[in-house]
């Protein structure tokens, strides 16, 4: 009886500190759930809203649902607090910084990658901005009757064959930004290329993004990466234009830890810009700006810097030596669209380029598949070859020996040349090509494979 007494008593005891143990943590998991946003982003972690970036992201998001009819105007409010936000992010985070310098490569500044912030969504933006991109009609009627018309729905429905890993995200949400330059510094890249538009200017389907730039400068700058620009073609751009626009940007940011400033062979350090459909513009008009005695010219000023040309065409190469810019890239990451794409016309550009002291920047890519914004181009498809293509690309660059190699694209997602993570995704009658069998990351791995192996030979180059 006694024994029985004392198990009976050991039983209770037991049971009531089990249930005391249970309470306990229930109390604690109730106490961390209230910790998490409730509007958690796609793929976010639990325990994010702890971090000050995401506590105030949250406050900015009740602000816009509260209000869903405010006027356009406070974007640039929107855009400054997210400005405020990532300068609280760098202070908060100069540890982690450390750590992160531990565990990724090395950046390198002979990789460049061509950087798209021209994505919106509703949370950010009040409406889906790219991702919602028009299907474009083929020039020729008759063509361009066999094929749909219209425009993508987002999230579901985007104007891209392959779907993000972050989603249908904005290019102004601090943490994609964040995600972005986390993901080109794991990739061994170290100059951003971004797509530049005049303050007040987008192209066709987009909205102004110059207000965004000392964010990305920012957060380039926590991950030691450099930022230059791609000056696109914007309406009635010509050299006096292009002097304001250099002028601009040079003095607005060009004293940003962050700005990318190239280094000569004569030792002068440079800013460096890529000017897209440069052959638009006639020589003369750009001699104008690029030669030492053109009527507004660039040259022996505070604002001279190195301008690179796309070259397309073959008779280009002639018409960027005459204008006066420093050199040419390529952009195309279709081998065989275009004389400058193909791989193996780079050896003779290159030559040119050396006899006439040009830098010569090939690009290189992934694959090219834009039949979701153009349905009728199926045959400039490049197919990825489970990342074959890619380092077919980059075997062919090396060959050249290149002082730059250029990336296209980090997130082009229209056009299909993005390395950023991308996922399976299946819905009702679309479904998204991926990166299987291989992980999300795997043309990151793959950059950086090549980025370590251009390093070397490199090496080897200057012996």
């Amino acid at each position: 009886i006694l024994n029985y007494d004392i198990m009976a008593r050991f039983r209770r005891r037991t049971c009531i500190i089990l249930l005391l143990f249970i309470l306990f943590i229930c109390s604690i998991m109730m106490a961390l759930k209230t910790l998490r946003p409730d509007r958690a982003g796609f793929g976010d972690p639990f325990g994010l809203g702890l971090l000050p970036e995401l506590q105030q992201r949250t406050v900015l998001l009740d602000s816009k649902q509260n209000s869903p009819n405010r006027a356009q105007g406070d974007t640039v409010t929107h855009v400054s607090n997210l400005h405020s936000i990532a300068v609280n992010t760098m202070k908060a985070s100069m540890s982690p910084v450390k750590k992160l310098e531990e565990e990724l490569s090395s950046p390198n500044y002979n990789f460049h990658i061509f950087y798209y912030t021209w994505y919106g969504n509703p949370q950010f933006d009040g409406k889906y901005i790219h991702w919602n991109h028009p299907l474009l009609p083929h020039w020729d009627p008759k063509i361009a009757n066999n094929y749909p018309k219209g425009r993508h729905n987002p999230p579901e429905d985007i104007g891209a064959n392959f779907y993000p890993e972050l989603g249908s995200y904005s290019s102004k949400d601090p943490t994609v930004i964040e995600a972005h330059m986390k993901q080109m510094r794991s990739a061994s890249t170290g100059v951003i290329v971004l797509s530049w538009y005049p303050p007040g200017m987008a192209d066709e389907n987009g909205e102004p993004t110059d207000d965004l730039v000392p964010v990305v400068l920012d957060y380039a700058h926590k991950y030691n990466l450099k930022v230059t620009f791609h000056i696109e073609p914007y309406k009635d751009r010509d050299d006096r234009s292009m002097y304001h626009n250099v002028k601009y940007i040079t003095d607005r940011y060009g004293s940003h830890p962050a700005f990318y400033r190239h280094k000569t062979s004569t030792g002068r350090l440079l800013p460096m810009f890529y000017v897209y459909d440069s052959y638009v513009t006639i020589p003369e008009i750009w001699a104008n700006l690029l030669t030492v005695s053109g009527s507004q010219s660039i040259r022996n000023t505070p604002y001279d810097a190195l301008f690179i040309a796309l070259l397309v065409e073959e008779r280009h190469k002639h018409d960027i030596h005459r204008s006066g810019f420093d050199g040419m890239y390529t952009y195309f990451a279709t081998n065989g669209f275009s004389y400058g794409s193909s791989h193996h016309n780079w050896a003779s550009l290159k030559a040119f380029c050396d006899s006439n002291n040009l830098m010569f920047i090939p690009s290189v890519g992934p694959g090219y598949i834009d039949t979701s914004i153009r349905p009728w181009n199926n045959h400039n498809t490049r197919n990825r070859v489970n990342g074959k293509y890619y380092e077919t690309a980059f075997s062919a660059a090396l060959l050249v020996r290149p002082e730059i190699i250029s990336i296209t694209s980090f997130n082009e997602w229209h056009e299909g040349t993005q390395i950023e993570k991308a996922v399976p995704k299946r819905t009702g009658q679309v479904v998204y090509l991926d990166y299987k069998p291989h992980k999300p990351n795997v043309y990151l791995e793959l950059t950086q494979k090549w980025s370590e192996k251009y390093r070397k030979e490199q090496e080897q180059w200057l012996m």
